[in-house]
């Protein structure tokens, strides 16, 4: 048997545990192995530091130095790369504002270029109604022109006609702006943006009110006229007839709905 627990060519005491393995793999067949319990130990202990060489002196202060310089070097980098990241960065943002004032500056542009189109238009459309107002105002010259020449040619009636057409029109036009000065009078403002709910009730009731009067006041006037038309109508019947009574001729007059 071989004695595991030895080395005699060595001279050295082998592992207790190697030995133990080895006797118990005598009896076992060729093809089933087991693995030594301290080969894990064995491997552990080969992975030692290494030895430094007798006789060598070796500068840690040197070392150090190497490695502060490298970490200086490194947080140079970092810093050169923040610098250089934030100078990027701020490009970027000047460029941006350029950009938006940009954009700002040709919006304004446009809105200057629109507006003034837009005045163009207003100024195109402004002549144009004063060139048409000037076309009808001279066509109706002419056509003014043209009745009275008409007119004149028809004889001396034009004369007369032309003052009752005057006449007439300044009666028209006298009606007018006494209607318009009556309106005036009647139609005050309201100004009511001042007042509260309570006011403003107040304000309706005395609207209707005042509409209610101002209706009964037109069929007032409206009666008041027809009774004025039917006496001037009577009057002007009781007139011819009393006139053809005097020439001796019987005349006819519409006395209550009915000629007589």
């Amino acid at each position: 048997m071989v004695d595991y627990t030895s080395d005699q060519s060595k001279g050295q005491a082998v592992c207790p545990q190697l030995g133990a393995w080895a006797r118990g793999q005598e009896g076992q067949s060729p093809g089933r192995v087991s693995t030594c319990p301290c080969s894990r130990a064995s491997l552990f202990f080969r992975l030692t530091a290494p030895k430094i060489p007798e006789g060598e002196k070796v500068d840690f202060d040197d070392i150090q130095k190497k490695r502060q310089n490298k970490d200086l070097m490194e947080l140079q980098a970092l810093i050169d790369s923040h610098f250089e990241a934030r100078k990027k960065e701020e490009e970027e943002l000047i460029a941006l504002k350029e950009r938006i004032e940009k954009r700002r500056a040709e919006r304004a542009e446009q809105q200057r270029i629109r507006a003034e189109k837009e005045r163009e238009r207003q100024n195109r459309l402004a002549e144009e109604k004063a060139r048409r107002e000037e076309e009808d105002a001279k066509r109706r010259a002419e056509d003014d022109l043209k009745k009275k020449k008409a007119l004149s040619s028809m004889g001396a009636n034009y004369s007369s006609y032309l003052a009752k057409a005057d006449q007439k029109r300044g009666k028209k036009q006298t009606a007018r702006e006494m209607k318009k000065k009556v309106l005036a009078e009647r139609r005050k403002p309201l100004n009511i943006d001042h007042l509260g709910e309570d006011k403003l009730r107040d304000k309706a009731k005395e609207l209707w009110e005042t509409l209610y009067q101002l209706e009964i006041d037109k069929f007032e006037f409206g009666e008041k006229l027809k009774r004025q038309k039917y006496d001037v109508t009577a009057e002007d019947q009781l007139a011819s007839i009393c006139s053809s009574k005097k020439a001796g001729a019987p005349a006819k007059g519409k006395v209550g709905g009915r000629w007589k």
